[in-house]
């Protein structure tokens, strides 16, 4: 498969690379493909690779040793990287990711793809933007766990499940309802309660199992409310 295949997803940051630095990256990578539900990185393995995301919809959470509970950090979608980290040094992944749907990634050796950040600054400053904008949802998650009321978290977190760039993913589909509830920090049958809630506050809309945003709007103030 050629490099512009496996990294079409993401044409504004390989765009700016030249066929050698492509190659580079292309010569040190393997594609592997994941069902749902399988774990794409475990917390604190070895980190080798940067992954990204070639197709479908990945949870990225963070994990109590020796605990169950986890608090979930971002999905990951198609474009999408994760453990960036592992190119500036770290050499263990600092989180985990399981596939929430049948899952292609592209294992990128760390030392290629930091050969090419080197080489080209454009492809760069690209990629810290990409991680300004992953800075930003760790702030908000840190904001909500922080300061909001139960039915302020389900908010924000539907408000985040919702968002423009995963209006192709289907994500309420492949959701259960304890999914839902893990990315709000609340138990799933406060999860269960403040969904009916708000169906009946005309907020929301269930259809069999997907939830429909009726009023973006009243979401977005419970989330700032708490």
């Amino acid at each position: 498969m050629s490099h512009q295949d496996h990294f079409a997803n993401a044409p504004s940051c390989f765009s700016v690379l030249s066929n050698t630095q492509l190659n580079i990256i292309q010569d040190k990578k393997a594609q592997v493909s994941y069902l749902k539900g399988e774990n794409i990185i475990k917390h604190n393995a070895p980190a080798t690779h940067v992954i990204y995301v070639i197709s479908g919809l990945v949870r990225v959470y963070l994990q109590s040793e020796g605990q169950s509970k986890q608090a979930n950090l971002r999905l990951a979608k198609s474009g999408d990287f994760m453990a960036f980290s592992s190119v500036f040094g770290k050499s263990t992944y600092p989180y985990s990711a399981i596939a929430m749907t049948d899952t292609l990634v592209c294992m990128v050796d760390k030392e290629a793809l930091k050969e090419v950040l080197m080489d080209n600054p454009d492809f760069g400053m690209l990629i810290t933007t990409r991680n300004y904008q992953l800075e930003q949802r760790y702030l908000d998650i840190i904001s909500n766990l922080s300061f909001n009321q139960m039915r302020g978290k389900l908010a924000s977190a539907l408000l985040y499940l919702s968002s423009d760039e995963f209006e192709k993913e289907d994500v309420f589909l492949n959701f259960t309802r304890q999914d839902i509830a893990d990315f709000a920090s609340i138990t799933v049958e406060s999860a269960i309660k403040f969904i009916k809630e708000f169906e009946k506050e005309k907020i929301i809309q269930i259809i069999n199992k997907n939830i429909e945003i009726i009023s973006t709007e009243k979401l977005q103030l419970l989330s700032k409310k708490g």
